[in-house]
C-alpha cells in the first residue's frame, strides 16, 4: 500500500510538472506571435529605385514584419540564403494567401505586387539580401541580427 501511494505521489507531481511546464511555454510563444511583429521599412524590387535606404539591425529572438514590394519595372527576385537560413519563418503572405514554408532560398516576382515575411531573427551576424546577378551596392541591403 505504502508504495502505491509513493506512486500516486509521483505521479501527481509529475502531471503537475508536465502541465505547468506546457502552459509556461505557451505563454512565451503566444505573447511572441500574438500579432506583436515589429514592421520593418519595406523593400523595394525595382530596376530605377536602390532596395533599401541603408542596413536594417535586428535583435535575436524578436518577431518582425517586413513587405516586399516589387513596382514591376522588370522580372526581379530577392535571394539571401545565408539570411533565410538564419531566421524562422512564421508565414508568408502574396494576395491574402498566407504560407508557412520550411524555408526561403529566394523569391522572384514576375510583375509588379508584394508579399509579407513575418519572421523571428535566429543567429547573429551580418547577411545580405540582394537582387540576384547585381554587383550595385543599391541592389543589395545588409542586415544585421545582434544577440
Amino acid at each position: 500500500m505504502k508504495a502505491l501511494n509513493t506512486f500516486r505521489t509521483i505521479l501527481l507531481a509529475t502531471l503537475v510538472f508536465i502541465s505547468t511546464s506546457m502552459n509556461y511555454s505557451h505563454a512565451q510563444t503566444a505573447g511572441l506571435l500574438a500579432g506583436g511583429a515589429e514592421e520593418l521599412p519595406p523593400l523595394i524590387l525595382s530596376v530605377v529605385k536602390p532596395l533599401a535606404d541603408g542596413p536594417i539591425t535586428l535583435k535575436s529572438g524578436e518577431y518582425y514584419k517586413i513587405t516586399i514590394i516589387c513596382d514591376g519595372s522588370g522580372e526581379l527576385a530577392l535571394a539571401g540564403s545565408g539570411f533565410f537560413r538564419n531566421i524562422w519563418v512564421d508565414e508568408v503572405v502574396i494576395n491574402d494567401i498566407e504560407i508557412r514554408p520550411f524555408g526561403i532560398e529566394s523569391m522572384e516576382f514576375d510583375d509588379e505586387g508584394e508579399a509579407e515575411i513575418k519572421f523571428i531573427a535566429i543567429r547573429p551576424g551580418t547577411y545580405e539580401l540582394r537582387i540576384p546577378g547585381t554587383t550595385g551596392k543599391s541592389q543589395g541591403v545588409t542586415i544585421i541580427i545582434e544577440g
